[in-house]
């Protein structure tokens, strides 16, 4: 029309709207019919009416894709997973895990301060039981992320209460400063009262256990444990934190938690940078006797 402006709505939102109008004849509905060419010449739409009319225009046309979807428009055939070939029964090594321990020795392991020792735990009948006169253990491989399965025994007499009854942990990385890692809880917890961010299945001094789900001193107990290593930057920052979920005797007790920081004892948790790290085992220094060790896979994620 002479003298007229260009409408921006003219321009950039009614070829849109006509478009999907003739594009889906079959599924205009009486209510997009005030866009009609009548005599060759188109009448203009009000903005409040676009309004109505876009959103019906774009759902005609979910409702035209999804009629004319196929199967296979959402399916893909590559990369094909490798083949893993599971234990046999529950707990045991699937064919691509790294055994650990298995009862025959202790080639896989080394004292935490110092790795040309021999003096190790004790090992018998298949199991290893901690000597709290040799220290902590921790594997000489080390891991980024990782599915761990470990069982462990509680001594049928196991004496004392809190904290110094069966005390012990799994360090899912284990490094020579600050609290020394992330422990995995080990304690006595059947029937033995204790903080409940220190009890068996918490991430120490950060997240309790959704359950108690311990088992009878004298009777074999695990872990299963997906494990995801913290990232960092190459100026040391902190670029994503590590991940836990915790099973304790078949029972999720630890459910993608998101760590602050290593688990100290004293004080808050933090992050230092580091890259793959060893898994520890502790010898904690309380008076109650020794907790064993067995079973013990890892498999590379």
């Amino acid at each position: 029309m002479e003298g007229r402006l260009a409408n921006p709505f003219d321009i950039f939102i009614l070829p849109i709207v006509y478009n999907a109008i003739f594009a889906l004849k079959k599924y205009t509905i009486l209510f997009l019919q005030p866009i009609l060419y009548i005599n060759s010449k188109l009448i203009a739409m009000t903005p409040k009416i676009a309004a109505l009319i876009l959103p019906a225009a774009f759902f005609s046309i979910s409702l035209f894709a999804q009629e004319n979807a196929k199967p296979e428009d959402t399916e893909y055939y590559t990369p094909v997973p490798k083949v893993v070939t599971p234990g046999r029964a529950c707990g045991q090594a699937p064919s691509d895990a790294i055994i650990l321990f298995d009862g025959k020795n202790l080639n896989e392991w080394a004292p935490e301060g110092d790795t040309n020792s021999t003096k190790k735990w004790v090992l018998a009948d298949n199991f290893m039981t901690v000597d709290k006169t040799v220290g902590d253990l921790r594997t000489k491989r080390r891991f980024m992320d990782f599915q761990l399965h470990i069982e462990y025994r509680i001594p049928a007499d196991i004496q004392g209460s809190g904290q110094a009854r069966g005390n012990s942990g799994i360090f899912l990385a284990s490094f020579p400063w600050g609290a020394g890692g992330y422990e995995l809880q080990v304690l006595d917890n059947y029937k033995n009262s204790t903080y409940v961010n220190g009890q068996a299945g918490s991430i120490y001094k950060q997240s309790p256990p959704l359950v108690n789900a311990c088992k009878k001193p004298g009777e074999w107990q695990y872990y299963d444990v997906v494990w995801t290593a913290p990232r960092f930057t190459e100026s040391g920052e902190l670029k994503s934190a590590a991940r836990v979920t915790v099973f304790h005797n078949g029972v999720l007790v630890q459910n993608n938690f998101e760590l602050r920081g290593d688990t100290p004892y004293v004080g808050q948790p933090a992050y230092h940078p580091h890259g793959p790290a060893p898994i520890k085992l502790q010898a904690h220094g309380d008076k109650s006797k020794p907790i064993s060790y067995r079973n013990i896979w890892v498999r590379e994620l």
